[in-house]
């Protein structure tokens, strides 16, 4: 007996709670070649889990839960074994590619962040983005760059830049239970009460300016991540369309999203233009 299965059981745990929380990233990563879509499902998982801490266990310690599961990350990484399955399957994956520590302690930072912060000023929500989004991305890339650095270091600035603008969208789509449910807010400078369309179209200019950046690294993707990649940008361009056209004060009262018809649509779209090498 190997610990081959323990390694399959703990993959499937992350796929599982990948395919539970998000229809739209299982669609993405689906459509990455075969030998991806494993590590990408464990970065998912491990980042679902960190969320659900800090956004669902009201009832419990969610510090010293979060505390607990950032001591398991480290020891699950160093020791290169986790019976928490989903930690196990991260450790693999930060192993395999070799993810730098301050990958995974930015990200864990920002989870802590939201334990204790309502509001950001604009430096507090550009190191809350670059843990909870951008470093996100650099996990991801380093799995689809499978250990070129120079193709790493040349995508490096759009993936931060493209997991931003989703990050962005999210802030807008969960404005609701953001802003009304939790009394947060991501958005500097912004009072949410007097929530306007001249306010919603600034923050929407900025998003596009990262959208923009980020397709820019998708065209330069090895084909094998291609694909994947961007089908989740296309369904995020969507999503991002739909809120544009929601008024500011719908934005605030409900949650914006997109039907699973138009994701099938959006995935033979983005099938036609990958086949054609159109990107």
């Amino acid at each position: 007996m190997s610990k081959d299965l323990f390694d399959k059981v703990s993959l499937r745990c992350s796929k599982l709670t990948t395919r539970a929380y998000s229809t739209s990233f299982s669609l993405g990563i689906r459509c990455l070649k075969k030998e991806m879509r494993g590590p990408i499902y464990s970065i998912y998982g491990f980042v679902r889990f960190a969320d659900e801490i800090v956004d669902t266990l009201h009832d419990f310690d969610k510090a010293a839960l979060l505390k607990r599961f950032t001591s398991d990350t480290h020891h699950a990484i160093d020791e290169k074994i986790s019976l928490n399955p989903i930690l196990h399957s991260f450790q693999k994956t930060a192993n395999e590619f070799k993810f730098e520590r301050p990958l995974v302690d930015q990200f864990l930072k920002s989870m802590e962040m939201d334990l204790a912060l309502t509001s950001y000023d604009q430096k507090g929500i550009e190191e809350y983005i670059l843990g909870s989004a951008e470093v996100v991305g650099l996990m991801c890339l380093r799995v689809f760059c499978k250990g070129d650095e120079v193709m790493y270091q040349q995508l490096k600035s759009s993936a931060m830049k493209l997991g931003s603008a989703f990050q962005k969208i999210n802030f807008l789509r969960d404005l609701n239970a953001d802003f009304n449910g939790m009394g947060r807010s991501y958005f500097p400078g912004v009072d949410l009460t007097d929530f306007n369309e001249e306010t919603k179209k600034q923050i929407e200019d900025d998003v596009a300016k990262d959208f923009n950046a980020g397709y820019e690294g998708i065209k330069q993707l090895p084909r094998s991540a291609r694909f994947g990649v961007y089908v989740a940008y296309l369904y995020y361009m969507a999503l991002f369309e739909k809120i544009k056209n929601t008024p500011s004060h719908i934005i605030l009262t409900n949650r914006i999203r997109v039907r699973n018809r138009r994701k099938l649509t959006i995935l033979a779209y983005s099938y036609v233009k990958h086949q054609l090498n159109l990107l």
